[in-house]
C-alpha cells in the first residue's frame, strides 16, 4: 500500500471529504505510475479518482465495528514517535 494513504476508518470525527479525495488521488497517481499525469491522460486520471473517491466513501459509510473510535491527535503522536524511531530524528 501507498505509504500516503491513511486508515481513514474509525475515526472521531469521521473523515472529511478532503481526506477521502487525498487517498484516491494518491492511489491513482499509484497505480496510474504519475504524480503529474500527461495532459492527454488528465480526464482518464479525474475520473478514477472521482470513482475511487465515491467507492472509499461508500466502503467507509458501510462500514461498522464495536472498537472506540480512534483520537486523529493520539494515533498522530504514535506515527510521529514511530517515525522517530525508524529514522533517528
Amino acid at each position: 500500500m501507498c505509504r500516503n494513504i491513511r486508515v481513514l476508518h474509525n475515526f472521531e470525527p469521521p473523515a472529511t471529504s478532503d481526506e477521502v479525495q487525498a487517498a484516491a488521488l494518491q492511489y491513482v497517481r499509484k497505480v496510474g505510475g504519475a504524480a503529474k499525469p500527461s495532459a492527454a491522460n488528465q480526464s482518464a486520471y479525474d475520473k478514477a479518482v472521482a470513482a475511487v473517491a465515491a467507492a472509499t466513501q461508500e466502503l467507509l459509510d458501510a462500514l461498522v465495528t464495536t472498537a472506540p473510535p480512534k483520537d486523529r491527535e493520539v494515533e498522530a503522536a504514535k506515527a510521529k514517535a514511530r517515525s522517530a524511531e525508524r529514522y533517528g530524528s
